[in-house]
């Protein structure tokens, strides 16, 4: 008897300690749920348009359901964009790993490169909405200038092999003119879709090559 009373009580103990780890496993996907929502109501609102009721629709929950995880707009924005931020920072160091070798042709450097990033941005089109916009909480603001000057370092540990000879000032500036350049080709790219889309997203590599030519040297047409 003593004994099926104490199987009974480990039972009931492990049932309690399961409950809290099934509720926190549901708030998780309630969360992702909001979130995902959030990211469609940014990229095609901006931040800016948008609202919690339009976030709470778009996930097909009430604004009550909302408020029981994200107290207000600004909040959600802020965990969206710091998860968007930390995927962006782990592909760092595969997209703009330092090049070993000078001999590797700067088109594939550039091609390689812009593929990369551009993919993400088209998988993750709230980035660019929540990067970006006029009124994008001061936080994320804070976040995207630090992945900004994280950016801008990669680029320079890029070109330096094949520009050994310029001083470092300079390679610094054409690495911020790289990623403006890029910046400003992503827009355009953002807003269009198929053919157009590839369209554009091969003038900016000619963009860059063209604008690099004088850096490194005589480029293949």
């Amino acid at each position: 008897m003593p004994e099926k009373t104490e199987k009974a009580g480990t039972e009931t103990t492990a049932a309690a300690e399961d409950r809290p780890r099934r509720r926190q496993a549901r708030g998780e996907r309630r969360i992702a749920q909001l979130l995902d929502a959030a990211a469609t109501v940014f990229s095609t609102t901006g931040y800016t348009a948008a609202s919690t009721n339009a976030i709470a629709r778009e996930a097909g929950v009430s604004p009550g359901t909302l408020y029981q995880f994200f107290p207000n707009k600004e909040a959600i924005a802020i965990e969206l964009g710091s998860r968007l931020m930390h995927e962006m920072r782990q592909s760092y160091d595969e997209i703009l790993a330092p090049i070993a070798d000078a001999t590797t042709p700067i088109e594939e450097v550039v091609a390689e490169t812009v593929d990369r990033f551009v993919e993400f941005n088209c998988r993750h089109p709230a980035f660019f909405a929540l990067m970006h916009g006029p009124d994008i909480p001061g936080r994320i603001a804070k976040e995207h200038d630090a992945l900004h000057r994280t950016l801008v370092t990669r680029v320079e540990t890029i070109l330096t092999p094949f520009a050994p000879d310029v001083p470092a000032p300079a390679i610094t500036r054409t690495a911020q003119m790289c990623v403006g350049i890029y910046k400003a080709g992503l827009e355009l790219i953002l807003v269009h879709e198929g053919a157009e889309r590839e369209a554009y997203v091969q003038e900016l590599k000619n963009a860059l090559l063209r604008y690099l030519q004088p850096l490194v040297g005589d480029i293949e047409k």
